[in-house]
């Protein structure tokens, strides 16, 4: 294994063998979908239907790269079927109501759809008699944040102030009571169920059209030739290409899989710490990119509560995965916006996510396992 380059480390995990992908329908489970028919697996997606009419899920044909589940994650039945139908050697779960605003408006659905929805899809692996390794994607919002400069490890204390948050950090006890209650590693042998946890930051890439996001809200304005109004200028998020955590998930899942005992544990996916930018840089880099736009502040209009700075701290990840994050914020930036401006200007969206996966494996083409 030691002198294999990644992706043929990849593949000789993930060619062949059956992946089940919840919220693949979603921005970045349709990123993970297109990375995975790459990788040559057989994927299966539950999901409901894409939000917007324009959807990279349907942009790269994604029905037609995986077996596709339309149905609420909340619907217990219908997902355990699902899953043992398919008899899966990998799951990701991404499925998730996940925009910190909305969840004020929809509290209670957020919870139901990331804490049961989880607790769903663990339930179901109970019924599941075979080896799965499975990788859940919570978010880097779980832990209590005191909006310091300090940037968070795994084992920090968890919280929440907003209901999303809250109901990430509620999802992470719920995948530690199944972990200790039905799927320990003290009897793996016996279930062979392997549960990591993956905890990334905010992620930019093309493709992404969802309401209320700064990259697509940028994006438009400056399609439409729109001023960007933007919210919080000063807030510091650890934003990164949504590709890079999609390769630490897929990394880990891969080292869960060969080494379960070690790595069934929780990790932080985020940039370098000189790449968190403010909200006000995202928005001056970008124009700079598109060349041309303006935007404006909003003055205080009572919008509720979001945290002003956030920082993870990744060390973990890279000492124990030997994942580390490989596009700079300037790169990340450059590729995201260029997206965004070939679309507009006729490019399919199936062929630029090509291009940007293919873009980074011939970055990482050197690096070995």
């Amino acid at each position: 294994m030691e002198n294999l380059g990644l992706m043929e480390y990849l593949k000789n995990h993930y060619q062949g063998k059956k992946v089940f992908v919840t919220g693949h329908t979603g921005f970045k489970g349709s990123w993970l979908v297109q990375i995975l028919s790459n990788l040559g697996a057989t994927i299966k997606g539950y999901a409901l239907t894409p939000d917007q009419k324009v959807n990279l899920f349907d942009e790269i044909a994604g029905a037609d790269l995986c077996e596709s589940v339309i149905h609420d994650i909340r619907d217990k039945e219908a997902l355990k079927k699902a899953i043992l139908d398919f008899q899966p050697d990998y799951i990701f779960h991404l499925a998730a109501q996940p925009l910190v605003r909305l969840s004020y408006q929809i509290p209670i659905d957020t919870f139901e759809v990331n804490v049961l929805g989880t607790a769903h899809v663990l339930d179901a692996l109970r019924f599941l008699d075979k080896k799965c390794a499975i990788v859940l994607i919570t978010t880097d919002k779980v832990y209590h944040n005191n909006e310091t400069e300090y940037a968070y490890k795994e084992n920090d204390r968890l919280g929440g102030y907003d209901p999303y948050s809250s109901s990430k950090a509620c999802c992470e006890l719920v995948i530690d009571s199944y972990r200790n209650s039905f799927f320990n590693t003290h009897n793996l042998a016996e279930h062979g169920k392997s549960l990591a946890v993956a905890r990334a930051g905010n992620v930019i890439g093309g493709g992404d059209w969802s309401i209320d996001r700064l990259i697509p809200d940028i994006a438009k304005a400056l399609h439409d030739d729109q001023e960007i109004v933007i919210r919080n200028p000063k807030a510091v998020r650890p934003w990164q290409h949504v590709i890079e955590p999609l390769f630490g998930y897929l990394e880990l899942g891969a080292k869960l899989n060969e080494q379960p005992l070690a790595y069934s544990q929780a990790y932080n996916f985020g940039p370098n710490e000189s790449d968190a930018l403010t909200v006000e840089e995202m928005v001056q880099k970008s124009i700079g990119i598109w060349g041309k736009g303006h935007y404006t502040s909003e003055i205080n209009t009572g919008n509720p509560h979001e945290a002003g700075l956030l920082k993870l701290d990744i060390g973990k990840a890279l000492k124990e995965l030997h994942w580390r994050p490989i596009f700079n914020a300037e790169l990340a930036i450059q590729r995201t916006i260029n997206w965004y401006k070939k679309y507009d200007e006729g490019t399919a969206a199936s062929d630029l996510i090509k291009l940007d996966i293919e873009f980074y494996q011939n970055i990482i083409n050197g690096k070995k396992y």
